[in-house]
């Protein structure tokens, strides 16, 4: 078994997100592995802005990822730093675009060797036993995916 020199971590900001940093903080932590986090702008989420654009007229889509990037990044720190760890020491990566694609992108482009993410995201579904994210990258991955599950 190859040494897992870097650990990315899924992170949505949804109710499952604070538990999934928290296991992965504690294996890179274990392992001595870098820590990557990485957060999606979904694009069904830019898609809908753009319809609100056309409308009203002012916004750009531009301004929208801007903010959105900067309360995401924000977001990342918090939940870096309730693990006791430096926001700093921690490469944070936003994306947008298709959120399995962009997440498969990031695991290559980085040379990423473990994948920590949440089994749900933002829609926790209770009759969903996947979230639509996890589902793909489970199945697309190109490398080891741990799901971090739910206490129930």
């Amino acid at each position: 078994m190859n040494k897992v020199k870097k650990i990315m971590v899924s992170i949505d900001f949804s109710d499952y997100s604070a538990r999934t940093m928290n296991y992965a903080v504690s294996l890179g932590r274990e392992l001595e592995a870098e820590l990557i986090v990485v957060n999606v702008i979904n694009q069904s989420d830019i898609a809908a802005m753009e319809r609100v654009i056309a409308v009203h007229g002012e916004f750009t889509v531009e301004g929208f990822l801007a903010k959105q990037r900067e309360e995401r990044l924000k977001l990342m720190d918090q939940l870096i730093e309730v693990e006791g760890m430096s926001s700093d020491s921690v490469k944070k990566i936003i994306r947008s675009g298709v959120p399995y694609v962009q997440l498969v992108e990031v695991v290559k482009t980085e040379g990423v060797d473990l994948v920590v993410m949440g089994i749900k995201g933002r829609t926790n579904h209770p009759l969903v036993r996947f979230g639509s994210v996890a589902e793909k990258m489970f199945r697309r991955c190109p490398v080891p995916l741990l799901s971090v599950r739910d206490k129930d």
